[in-house]
């Protein structure tokens, strides 16, 4: 797919009067028209008119840009052309007449609910200046591409271009003056020696050293604001576009072109697939980045989206949520959801889509024919509830992606809760959410979103019956009186002043450690068994939920080749990955090693480790349940391991090992259930006792004073329990909780911060103590109430430190200052609601 991509981009580019792609000037201004991405946001979301009311006319001119400051204020509502480019097969699509059309269907049809941003994609140029800057084709612009701009502007909306890094080899050699930096060259500017600048190697990467290469960013961003372009996508952006290993980096140019457009009021979105170990950066620089590949299936005259493309951002957005809001936004890419068939979506996942686009405080900008919208469409893309759950600018969460029956929610500033229920799976499904996963204690009412009608109230949760495949049910739970909400350390809704990081192992995570125990009888002449495997390490086999994979990937079982519980996954497609966040010390890639398989990418907690052959020769034969990659002695704590096919005809996973932190004294023990023989079985806890969180067996939880007793930091099972077990290998799991959500903040500076709004009657926080802590002071509203000891011998886990509960009703404010330890750590906030209104 990344090949019939770069053809198309390359195909743009080189129709483009002939030019070759000029990166910044040309390449950048749309001649490599098919970035082998996709579509990026369109224009600032806060810098636009305000929209017109129903029925009146909005054909006025745009104003003056808003202060670069206030642009990402809301995620935009508009409209893109590259998903339209990809689809009619035609890169010169993008024509002055279908421009028009599609700015007045969305006068006409859209802007009234906000809709007002039209972004011109890739090919609009046809060749450049004498100082370098790119001139729009006069092909596709005949009368100029300044009066489709006017065109744009006359309705009341904002326009958009498209650019990639670098500079074209052609203006390089041509040695072009850079306008208004006279003593400036394009030849000056090139890095040397010569280098790739962006991932379809169109142009050369410029050397930031040089003054020169700002002035003639400045130059390109001068000659935009002078014909009234509000939105730049720079596309190709890297660590991103499918390379993140610094062999490619666009950071500088980022950088550059940051500083050109927002000093002239216009919203700068980067493009595509944006390394999220960046993110802070991106953020710094950019008003949205993409997170994923294109959304386009790329099947001209088929279709212009498919729901594997939908459902792979599911598990991109668990990881970037909490990067968007107000300020910068994540970006989805086009949602393709208003021409019906056309789309390549059932109405169940056309739904979803414009579900998961507005609970993520996405841009929306359509990648359809505007001219050409049904009617079930248009009555998606304009129900006024679900766009103001997108304008919130609240991005949602899961409650877990480790299953197809998914729970996603967002705590607003008004109190009330965003929960959508996605269906994931294959078939139709009864979908819960329980209040207290969200935070809330106490009972709610209930709005369905999509059909816009009330529920009625739920104590303790809600079920959606029926929700069909790929379906969803989008609702608005408002807290009733007197509720409590807890929110956790990373909700936008709490304010950090000082050095402050997330996790960076101050965490601890809820984690579990199996004890197992084997069970024979003696009377039945049953020897005793040998002593179990070692419980610390754990095998997670490939079908696991808590796996994410990215790509086209099958399963394949029953092969008889050895795998681990008889099956595989597999994915042909280089480039694609798996990806698996854990608890614990070390952890083993597992696989088959066959003259089909070729090298691998390993990367851990998002830093590149190694490539690795799984390549075997063919005299070799194959190798079974190989550990190909390794990683041991690692801080305890929460580790992601993603691994990416880079060669060969496969790639499969067949088991992950994972080594946990010890927990218990023994892994194993071994009961005899002859009459008179079996002994109660004890094991030490080697973490603080208050932090166990219980016992379970095949998922039933023991019962404490009948199943199990703890004194001190000894667990004893009683062998009444383990008598009723059938004999074999019996694993009793042994849970211990965690830091809310299993993260925290933590900052080590004294006078550093934590603040939190609410409107309210009561007000608590809690979170860890540890040996690395010290004191705090907590504020009300301003005025010291309590200094609080965080210090305690043993690192401890949701631990109650302040409370008040006697406030009036009314706006507050909880700020947390460290004033002493090593270490502040910050978990939750809750606060108990008189009435959300």
């Amino acid at each position: 797919m990344h090949e019939r991509k770069k053809l198309l981009r390359t195909t743009i580019a080189a129709v483009t009067a002939g030019v070759v792609a000029l990166s910044i000037g040309l390449a950048g201004a749309g001649t490599a028209a098919a970035t082998e991405e996709t579509p990026p946001p369109d224009t600032p979301a806060a810098t636009e008119a305000p929209s017109p009311e129903p029925g009146t006319d909005a054909r006025t001119p745009t104003p003056d840009p808003a202060d670069p400051a206030e642009l990402a204020t809301k995620p935009y509502l508009g409209w893109s052309s590259y998903s339209m480019q990809v689809y009619s097969g035609d890169s010169k699509w993008i024509t002055a007449d279908q421009i028009i059309a599609q700015s007045d269907a969305m006068h006409e049809k859209l802007q009234p609910f906000g809709y007002d941003h039209i972004n011109v994609d890739s090919g609009w140029n046809g060749s450049v200046d004498g100082n370098g800057l790119p001139v729009p084709s006069a092909e596709l612009y005949p009368d100029g591409l300044q009066t489709v701009i006017d065109h744009v502007h006359a309705n009341g909306q904002k326009f958009g271009l498209y650019f990639i890094p670098g500079i074209s080899p052609d203006v390089y050699e041509q040695a072009l003056p850079i306008a208004g930096a006279p003593e400036c060259t394009t030849h000056d500017i090139v890095k040397q020696p010569i280098q790739q600048a962006d991932y379809w190697n169109i142009g050369y990467r410029l050397d930031f050293a040089n003054p020169c290469s700002q002035k003639y960013i400045d130059s390109i961003a001068n000659l935009l604001d002078t014909w009234g372009v509000d939105f730049v996508k720079f596309d190709s952006v890297t660590p991103g576009s499918g390379i993140s290993d610094l062999s490619l980096d666009a950071r500088d140019d980022v950088s550059a072109w940051s500083q050109a457009l927002h000093s002239r009021g216009i919203w700068f979105e980067l493009s595509w697939a944006l390394d999220i170990n960046y993110a802070d950066y991106w953020k710094e620089k950019a008003d949205g980045w993409r997170v994923d590949w294109d959304v386009e299936c790329y099947c001209a005259h088929e279709a212009l989206t498919t729901w594997e493309n939908i459902d792979r951002l599911f598990p991109r957005m668990a990881d970037w949520w909490r990067h968007g809001g107000p300020g910068g936004w994540n970006d989805l890419d086009s949602l393709d959801v208003g021409n019906g068939s056309m789309d390549g979506l059932t109405r169940d996942e056309r739904r979803t889509a414009t579900t998961l686009w507005a609970i993520s405080a996405a841009p929306m900008y359509l990648g359809n024919d505007l001219t050409q919208l049904d009617q079930f469409g248009l009555d998606l893309v304009t129900n006024k509830e679900v766009l103001a759950v997108n304008q919130a600018g609240t991005p949602a969460q899961p409650v877990s992606i480790a299953t197809k029956k998914q729970v996603w929610y967002a705590l607003n500033a008004d109190g009330t809760y965003t929960v959508a229920l996605f269906n994931l799976g294959r078939t139709d499904a009864d979908i819960t959410a329980n209040w207290a996963d969200l935070g809330l204690a106490g009972g709610a009412s209930v709005r369905d979103l999509w059909a816009g009608k009330n529920l009625g109230s739920a104590d303790t949760g809600f079920t959606a019956d029926d929700v069909p495949i790929h379906g969803v049910r989008l609702l608005k739970v408002t807290p009733a009186k007197k509720a409590n909400l807890t929110v956790n350390d990373d909700s936008l809704r709490v304010s950090y002043d000082g050095d402050w990081a997330r996790n960076g192992n101050t965490e601890v995570a809820a984690t579990s450690q199996p004890l197992t125990v084997s069970v024979f009888d003696s009377s039945t002449g049953a020897a005793p068994p040998a002593t179990p495997a070692d419980g610390r390490t754990v095998a997670v086999n490939d079908n696991d939920p808590g796996i994410v994979y990215t790509g086209s990937w099958g399963q394949s079982g029953n092969r008889g080749l050895g795998d681990f519980n008889d099956d595989v996954h597999y994915v042909e497609a280089n480039g694609s990955s798996f990806q698996y966040t854990f608890q614990g010390t070390g952890i083993d890639y597992v696989t088959e090693t066959h003259e089909s398989q070729g090298d691998v990418d390993v990367y851990l907690d998002g830093v590149f480790q190694q490539t690795v052959s799984t390549h075997l020769d063919p005299s070799q034969g194959r190798g079974v349940q190989v550990a190909v990659w390794s990683a041991s002695d690692l801080p305890n704590g929460s580790h992601t391991l993603q691994v990416v096919k880079k060669s060969g005809a496969f790639m499969l996973l067949d088991k992950l090992d994972v080594t946990l932190e010890s927990l218990l004294s023994t892994s194993t023990a071994v009961f005899d259930q002859a009459p008179g023989a079996g002994a109660d079985v004890a094991v030490e806890v080697l973490r603080d006792p208050g932090e166990l969180a219980g016992l379970s067996h095949d998922g039933a939880a023991l019962v404490a004073g009948t199943d199990y007793d703890v004194s001190g930091s000894t667990i004893t099972i009683r062998s009444a329990y383990l008598a009723t077990l059938p004999t074999g290998d019996a694993v009793i799991d042994v849970a211990f909780r965690g830091d809310l959500h299993d993260d925290v903040h933590a900052t080590s500076t004294n006078g550093d911060s934590v603040s939190f709004a609410f409107r309210g009657t009561g007000v608590s926080w809690s979170g860890p103590t540890g040996p690395d802590q010290g004191t705090v002071e907590v504020r009300l509203d301003g005025a010291v109430v309590a200094t609080v000891d965080t210090h305690s011998d043993a690192r401890l886990t949701a631990q109650p430190l302040f409370s008040s509960d006697d406030l009036r009703d009314g706006d507050h404010t909880i700020t947390v200052v460290k004033t002493s330890g090593t270490l502040l750590r910050h978990d939750a906030f809750s606060y108990t609601v008189k009435k959300v209104k």
